[in-house]
């Protein structure tokens, strides 16, 4: 499963301050502690520039300036919402440099739109911990839920959301952890997802609404192949050194940032639905397999529910990603849940 890592873990765990590329390891988390944050990243137009020549998202409101003007009826060009989760998961990867995987995403809910120019900051605060079952064939391992809140440079909240991560110990030795950190719920509760899309947004500027029956699939006949991985992982301060480093990976084989795959299937649900507005949250994201530089993947979303709203309606999807590698069949790598405004 795939990875997320960043940035410099500034040491203060218990009190220890660890060498560059060293820990967290599971035994030195505590439930209830805030850790170092890491650096503030401002989102100017390199940044977005250099996402888009990744990722390729034909979202039009993070293409346009005055579009997004026009739209939104405030100044300045969109953040595109998977790089601003990007960057918000890169900073908390502060825990997680000792990371296996990270299994989910629980409460993804973008709460304010991001201008260009704005500049993140975010807490990492562990709220639970519990040891992975043992096996004689690997190193003995942990699971950390994290929650995160991402602020803006006035302070204002833009995320604030949890995730799993499953994280090397440093021996096989009982810490007594046995949290119960729950996992993502099956059904699909568009209240809170309501609550946070853009009400006065003017969507009719994104033309007709789409014909899309409730269970119906669609594939985006765009299939796209991995790369430009540690450019992304790069962008996002993310220094997870089995990101960067092959030998580390699978069959030496460098494995790709798990951010990078839901990039490209934002980008293939965008194709899908040309009159997306944005993305508000996301109901669930597993990573149910890994990815690698040079892997093919293609997209297919299936519509599981649509919510009228103010200015148009909330769509939630089911897209899945596979992956064809070495000739092989193609292999699920990717479940993601996301939620779509869209006239």
């Amino acid at each position: 499963m795939p990875v997320q890592e960043v940035t410099v873990w500034r040491g203060l765990l218990r009190g220890v301050v660890a060498p560059a590329g060293d820990g967290p390891w599971f035994e030195d988390f505590e439930v209830g502690e805030s850790l170092d944050p890491a650096p503030a990243i401002t989102i100017g137009p390199g940044e977005a520039a250099v996402y888009q020549a990744i990722c390729g998202d034909p979202l039009a409101i993070s293409l346009s300036r005055p579009l997004a003007e026009a739209i939104t009826g405030q100044p300045g060009s969109v953040v595109n919402p998977a790089l601003v989760l990007q960057v918000a998961i890169g900073q908390s990867t502060v825990a997680t440099r000792k990371v296996v995987a990270n299994l989910f995403y629980r409460g993804v809910r973008q709460l304010r739109t991001v201008r260009v120019g704005e500049t993140l900051t975010t807490t990492v605060t562990v709220r639970g911990l519990r040891e992975a079952s043992a096996r004689p064939d690997r190193p003995p391992r942990g699971l950390v839920l994290l929650g995160m809140q991402t602020v803006d440079d006035q302070g204002r909240l833009v995320l604030d959301f949890e995730r799993c991560a499953l994280v090397h110990r440093r021996s096989d030795a009982p810490t007594g952890h046995e949290d119960d950190l729950g996992g993502t719920p099956n059904e699909i509760h568009m209240t809170s997802f309501v609550e946070v899309a853009p009400a006065d947004w003017d969507l009719s500027l994104l033309g007709t609404p789409q014909e899309w029956a409730i269970g119906e699939t669609h594939r985006d006949p765009l299939r796209d192949t991995v790369t430009d991985a540690p450019a992304l992982v790069r962008l996002t301060q993310n220094l997870a050194p089995i990101h960067r480093d092959a030998s580390l990976g699978q069959g030496g084989k460098r494995l790709v940032y798990g951010g990078h795959t839901v990039g490209l299937a934002q980008a293939g649900l965008t194709r899908l639905v040309p009159t997306a507005a944005t993305v508000v949250g996301w109901h669930l994201c597993n990573h149910i397999g890994p990815v690698f530089e040079g892997d093919v993947v293609d997209v297919a979303a299936t519509l599981n529910a649509a919510e009228p709203v103010a200015n148009g309606r909330l769509l939630a999807f089911t897209v899945i990603v596979q992956a064809e590698r070495d000739g092989a069949d193609p292999v699920p790598v990717l479940d993601w849940r996301p939620i779509v405004l869209a006239p």
